[in-house]
């Protein structure tokens, strides 16, 4: 018997990731979270405790589609955290990751953003002019975070050579939103329609 690829080989580890994801989507709670329906679940909210495999299932994907000609790596400091830490430790790359608050230091970038959750400012630290910048994120629904983080890059000086969310809201039209604002292609791992009912797949 012949061995497998390694593209067949991450093939099947991909689709055993997807469906780690779907059964976590699946069980996830609807609620209405200003105008759009979200959702509630282990791998955006720790609600229940996110589970060492629905992370690992997380990185694998981010690592399939993430373009890693980059020195860093960037994400915001809500719910893509957890998951662009750990992208970090298995790409060997710095983590940078934006706040909602700001520190009274030389250097930061401040850029205005609006998103599915808030609505305010967001600040940057640790990119230099130059930097190549992978942005990670949980999920993609406006495209408002994405935005405001590709805007703070430019700002910074650097560039950012890729973009991927792991889930992406597909009604919330956030994908066409960054395109159109940025010129930058996210990349999105599983794609979902959330209905007062649940969660179904594309």
């Amino acid at each position: 018997m012949r061995n497998k690829t390694n593209l067949a080989i991450a093939e099947d580890e991909g689709e055993s990731s997807l469906n780690i994801l779907r059964e976590v989507y699946e069980k996830a709670h609807v609620v209405r979270s200003g105008k759009h329906l979200t959702t509630v679940n282990e791998l955006c909210d720790q609600i229940p405790a996110l589970r060492p495999e629905t992370l690992k299932a997380a990185v694998e994907l981010a690592l399939q589609f993430g373009t890693f000609g980059a020195n860093k790596i960037l994400t915001e400091e809500d719910k893509g955290a957890p998951i662009a830490a750990a992208v970090s430790l298995a790409a060997n790359l710095p983590l940078c990751v934006a706040r909602w608050y700001r520190y009274e230091i030389p250097g930061q970038v401040k850029v205005d953003m609006e998103s599915e959750y808030y609505s305010g400012s967001l600040y940057l630290n640790g990119i230099n002019g130059g930097d190549k910048i992978l942005l990670i994120d949980d999920t993609l629904s406006t495209g408002g975070t994405m935005v405001a983080l590709i805007e703070a890059v430019k700002k910074a000086g650097a560039d950012v050579v890729g973009a991927v969310a792991i889930i992406e809201k597909v009604d919330n039209e956030g994908h066409d939103f960054v395109w159109i604002k940025t010129g930058v292609d996210v990349k999105t791992c599983m794609k979902i329609h959330v209905t007062e009912t649940g969660v179904e797949f594309v």
